[in-house]
């Protein structure tokens, strides 16, 4: 087991990250910023209906069973279509528009789709990574809710865990790559 200090100090720089990496995003522009943060939306809607729809019609593969059970990996490939189809539909209306304020996926396409179609998928699978990463927390604490601030959503930690992992992702990879 890990102990409770260093966990503390992982949760606290996982925070710390993401609120960086959110500022400088905003610092980028907020067309930057709403992509990413679009991203991790999308992935979670495609999941969900792609699970629902295909997850109920063929085998439901389970993602992670005893972590997060209604997950399933038809919802993680419905997630990472969604991701791509809005990746394309909203880097053509930042072309067509010619918006010099661009957007994450124009920043990624401009690199070549070579790079730019692993670079959306893994930013999709990193989005569910840190969904199942808050759901473990949650069950090795025994609570169903990160918080009761927002009864019946899980909690403040599962409107924002998808973004811990996804937003300073979304920064190395437009400035490293």
């Amino acid at each position: 087991l890990v102990p409770r200090a260093l966990r503390l100090l992982i949760g606290a720089m996982a925070l710390m990250l993401a609120w960086l990496a959110l500022a400088q995003a905003r610092v980028i522009g907020v067309n930057f910023l709403l992509s990413v943060m679009v991203l991790v939306w999308v992935a979670d809607i495609g999941a969900y209906f792609a699970g629902k729809a295909f997850g109920m019609r063929f085998i439901r593969r389970k993602l992670a069973a005893s972590i997060s059970p209604g997950k399933s990996w038809e919802g993680v490939l419905g997630g990472m279509l969604g991701v791509c189809l809005v990746a394309l539909a909203w880097s053509e209306v930042d072309r067509r528009w010619a918006l010099t304020d661009l957007s994450f996926y124009s920043l990624l396409w401009a690199k070549g789709w070579w790079l730019a179609l692993p670079a959306l998928l893994f930013m999709a699978a990193m989005s569910v990574v840190g969904d199942l990463v808050e759901s473990l927390v949650k069950r090795s604490a025994g609570m169903k809710d990160s918080s009761g601030l927002l009864p019946g959503h899980g909690g403040v930690l599962d409107r924002i865990d998808a973004l811990l992992p996804t937003l300073p992702l979304a920064m190395m990879l437009v400035f490293w790559i």
